[in-house]
C-alpha cells in the first residue's frame, strides 16, 4: 500500500511516516505543500492520503478538492490544528474521509490509521 504524506513540517512527516510504519506501512512518499502533493499524486498511484491544512503554495483543503475531482474514493485524512466547526464542515463537504486535530497522540493517530486505511490492506 502506497500513501502520499504531506505536511509543510519536515517534523510532522516525520512523525507521521514513524506512525505508518509501526502499522506496516513502508511504502510512504512525502511532499512539503500541496503543489507539490498534487503533483505526485498526479503521476503516481497512492491508496491512501494523509494532509495537513496549513500549508504554502496550496493548503490542503484546496490539495483536497483537486484530489477529489481525480479520485473520488482514495481515503484522505486531513491532519491539522484547525479544529473550528466550519473548517470541520468544509472539509467534509469537500470530502475528507477523516479528520485528526493536531496535537495529537501516536495513539490517536493509529486509531484513526486503522479505522480507515488499514482495513484495505
Amino acid at each position: 500500500m502506497k500513501v502520499l504524506v504531506v505536511d509543510d513540517s519536515r517534523t510532522m512527516r516525520v512523525i507521521i511516516t514513524k506512525a505508518l510504519a509501526q502499522l506496516g506501512f513502508g511504502d510512504v512518499t512525502e511532499a512539503a505543500d500541496g503543489r507539490e502533493a498534487l503533483e505526485l499524486f498526479n503521476s503516481n498511484s497512492f491508496d491512501a492520503v494523509l494532509s495537513d491544512w496549513n500549508m504554502p503554495n496550496m493548503n490542503g483543503l484546496e490539495f483536497l478538492k483537486e484530489v477529489r475531482q481525480i479520485n473520488k474514493t482514495i481515503p484522505f485524512i486531513m491532519i491539522t490544528t484547525e479544529a473550528e466547526r466550519g473548517s470541520v464542515v468544509a472539509a467534509i463537504q469537500a470530502g475528507v474521509t477523516d479528520y485528526v486535530v493536531k496535537p495529537f497522540t501516536q495513539d490517536a493517530l493509529r486509531k484513526k490509521l486503522e479505522q480507515r486505511i488499514t482495513s484495505l490492506v
